[in-house]
């Protein structure tokens, strides 16, 4: 029965003993599937699989190479020479150079190495998303094919993040907000705000969810009465903007009628509001990605959800509308934004590696490389993280900073509705209502001491989003 994996930050311990990767008795060994066990445990399988994927293990356990680039992270010396027996001379070349730029890659992971094999997330020039891809890459097995493919793969993977890191560093967050909604507003679509949208989404929902069809008009009048009471503002207009928004991202089933108006029915797929909600995110993320805009998830949480829990939801989402193109399309923006910012840093210097790695093949049953080929690519991921973390460290004025919230004043002033008519509620703490008389005093006396200053400025800001 396969065993259940650790989680990626724990990468300095045997996912099976629990015991921390040290020279003697716990030496790491990663498998052609990119686990990474300690000898002693590898030594006790019954039968010569992955004990997570059950994939075979071909190579003897006693000629797998330890992998250095994890030891060196617990305080280990790395030797100048490792003896690895390959087909011939120019194999072990490739080999030696591939493993160098991996093992001084993960050094950069060295500011994580926590207590007993977990790793601190803190002080490191890399962002999470950067930090994960690196363990993918530091725990391939290189002397085994399929480790060789998977790092290929990992090595694409780093350098498209790279290019992505690399463009969010040379944006202005608030030019972004403006250029996203201009983009939005351009497909006759609106995002009302966090509280607004969530509720006009809901009451979307509340209308279509049982299988009704309705008129669009209907539709929205139906959404405009019901917000008008907590959102004066709400108008037939703007809610037909976020119908279209729903009906880009072909979330209705439209019947079309002679001589009347098409009836809009919510797919059966929809029919809640998590499901919902995620097809509408993805909708505008896509519009972004159309309008050339790149936005970190952490951006993302905050323009959407008005706070900053909604990272890995909106990360996915980012994850699955990527293609095998977009690293190509992405190098060629960093270069427009380059040529406008007149690259202070040199960073046209990092192109032709991008263009290498964005040739990788990302398909998992792409033929394996030649060791030339794995060269080249670990020489070139090396040298597109060695640039990123240059520029941060160098010139980057914003460094990691960690986007705030925008202010709502509505968050948890009024009771969720959920949990009045149901006695549940799906989203749990992640409710932007309140659950409890406590929790909706406790938010009103909070929004209550918010200055008329920056009260004024938020409500301003909305204001000249709806009207332009």
């Amino acid at each position: 029965m396969p065993v259940q994996a650790a989680q990626w930050t724990e990468f300095l311990s045997c996912p099976i003993c629990y015991n921390e990767f040290d020279e003697n008795v716990h030496k790491p060994i990663s498998l052609g599937c990119s686990h990474t066990v300690c000898k002693t445990c590898l030594n006790k399988l019954h039968r010569k699989a992955c004990p997570f994927d059950q994939t075979a293990i071909n190579t003897d356990i006693d000629v797998l190479p330890v992998n250095f680039a994890l030891l060196q992270l617990v305080g280990a010396q790395v030797p100048d020479h490792q003896t690895v027996k390959l087909s011939n001379v120019g194999e072990n070349k490739h080999y030696e150079v591939a493993k160098k730029c991996v093992e001084d890659l993960a050094l950069y992971l060295k500011p994580l190495s926590g207590g007993k094999g977990v790793a601190s997330l803190n002080q490191s020039a890399l962002s999470r998303p950067m930090q994960r891809k690196l363990v993918t890459l530091v725990n391939c097995q290189l002397v085994e094919e399929e480790g060789r493919v998977r790092a290929m793969r990992a090595a694409r993977s780093l350098g498209e993040r790279t290019v992505t890191e690399l463009i969010l560093q040379h944006q202005n967050p608030q030019q972004l907000s403006a250029n996203l909604w201009a983009a939005v507003r351009a497909r006759g679509c609106q995002f009302l705000g966090p509280a607004m949208q969530e509720e006009a989404l809901k009451l979307v929902l509340l209308a279509l969810e049982d299988g009704s069809a309705l008129s669009r008009k209907v539709l929205v009048l139906f959404v405009v009465q019901r917000l008008e009471p907590r959102f004066p503002q709400a108008s037939k207009t703007s809610i037909g903007h976020v119908v279209q928004l729903l009906y880009r991202a072909s979330c209705f089933k439209v019947t079309k009628r002679d001589e009347d108006s098409s009836l809009m029915q919510l797919k059966e797929e929809f029919r809640s509001y998590e499901a919902l909600r995620r097809e509408h995110d993805a909708q505008i993320v896509h519009i972004a990605m159309e309008a050339g805009l790149r936005i970190s998830p952490e951006q993302w949480s905050s323009l959407l959800y008005g706070d900053l829990a909604h990272k890995s939801h909106m990360q996915s989402i980012i994850d699955k509308l990527q293609s095998p193109e977009s690293f190509a399309k992405s190098v060629q923006e960093l270069t427009i934004v380059l040529q406008r910012t007149g690259d202070p840093a040199n960073l046209n210097r990092l192109r032709p590696h991008l263009e290498l790695l964005a040739n990788i093949d990302p398909n998992p049953d792409a033929a394996s490389p030649t060791w030339e080929q794995l060269e080249n690519a670990m020489v070139a991921v090396k040298t597109v993280v060695h640039g990123l973390v240059d520029f941060i460290q160098n010139y980057s004025r914003k460094g990691h900073e960690t986007p705030q919230p925008q202010p709502n004043s509505k968050y948890k002033t009024s009771m969720c509705r959920d949990l009045r008519q149901q006695g549940g509620c799906p989203r749990g703490t992640n409710c932007t209502f309140a659950h409890s008389q406590e929790e909706l005093e406790k938010y009103r006396l909070r929004n209550k001491k918010i200055s008329a200053t920056e009260a004024l400025k938020q409500q301003g800001r909305w204001c000249q989003v709806l009207m332009e």
